[in-house]
């Protein structure tokens, strides 16, 4: 199953929902950033939510950012998502080995730690959204629930999940996020909620082969599910040699006289694939030429 995003309301439009498959998209992040399993799981959650969160957004040039910055082995996590379904992200510490936490599971949250989470959303204004929150638990998928209510103020409930295989490749990886109206009647409140809580994990789901309609059907379907569309999901980095240089101008003529004079090429990585780009001393000199 290729990856993608369901939007969907419920409850003639008092209930907006999102939910993804993105074990494709998750399975390349491993591949590029050669994680652990336990940070695989950490960056797939966030990869998840990120793209749908993405998807929330209209505007062609709408982007997305969301950050976790954490005191645990982890250290940082970053994923940037559009509107049209494109995601990437990278990690600071991409290896990190720990034992299962106390229910035999990735131990995501030890891996974290205590910190903070950032969202910032730039939709073309003079200034970006962003909003910020103090991790939970650090396991992302309640983080991001605390997050939309305190910091948006949109009761949300939101289900992540990467499930591995013995050899450290991903089996499954998806979610959703359920975000409800504030005209929202009492009743479908009510149900909606205990719907949530008694639904068994992301990762059980889409084991037993659920797609992300048939995800939202368990936690909507009583409630008037109405697909509106769907979105194909991929990790993409738009990264090119063209933004790599304006990167290095950016830095200004003196660092760009300092590299010229160094008489040797350099060779920029870029964090989000791992491509790489050669520039010669002549393209360093061209591109001090552009500078201020």
């Amino acid at each position: 199953m290729d990856d993608y995003i369901v939007r969907a309301t419920a409850a003639d439009g008092q209930i907006r929902a999102f939910a993804a498959t993105t074990r494709q998209l998750t399975e390349k992040a491993r591949q590029i950033h050669e994680t652990s399993p336990v940070v695989t799981a950490a960056f797939g959650r966030l990869l998840t939510a990120g793209v749908m969160m993405g998807a929330m957004m209209k505007g062609e040039q709408d982007m997305l950012t969301v950050k976790i910055d954490g005191s645990g082995a982890l250290g940082h996590l970053l994923v940037t998502a559009d509107s049209r379904g494109h995601v990437k992200g990278y990690v600071s510490e991409p290896v990190v080995l720990l034992p299962p936490n106390d229910r035999g599971k990735l131990d995501v949250g030890g891996a974290i730690g205590p910190g903070m989470l950032s969202v910032i959303r730039d939709m073309g204004l003079k200034e970006p959204y962003v909003g910020q929150t103090a991790l939970q638990t650090s396991e992302i998928a309640e983080d991001l629930t605390y997050y939309f209510a305190t910091s948006e103020q949109i009761p949300s409930a939101v289900g992540l999940g990467v499930l591995m295989e013995r050899n450290n490749t991903v089996r499954q990886a998806g979610g959703f996020i359920i975000q409800v109206m504030p005209f929202i009647e009492e009743e479908v409140l009510s149900a909606l909620e205990q719907n949530v809580q008694n639904i068994p994990a992301v990762t059980e789901l889409l084991d037993r082969g659920l797609t992300p309609e048939e995800l939202l059907g368990e936690l909507l379907g009583p409630l008037g599910l109405s697909i509106n569309d769907t979105v194909g999901a991929a990790y993409d980095c738009n990264c090119s040699r063209e933004r790599v240089g304006r990167a290095l101008i950016s830095l200004g003529r003196e660092q760009l006289s300092d590299m010229i004079d160094e008489g040797e090429e350099i060779e920029m990585n870029c964090h989000f694939c791992g491509r790489k780009y050669q520039f010669t001393i002549q393209d360093l000199k061209a591109l001090y030429r552009k500078a201020r």
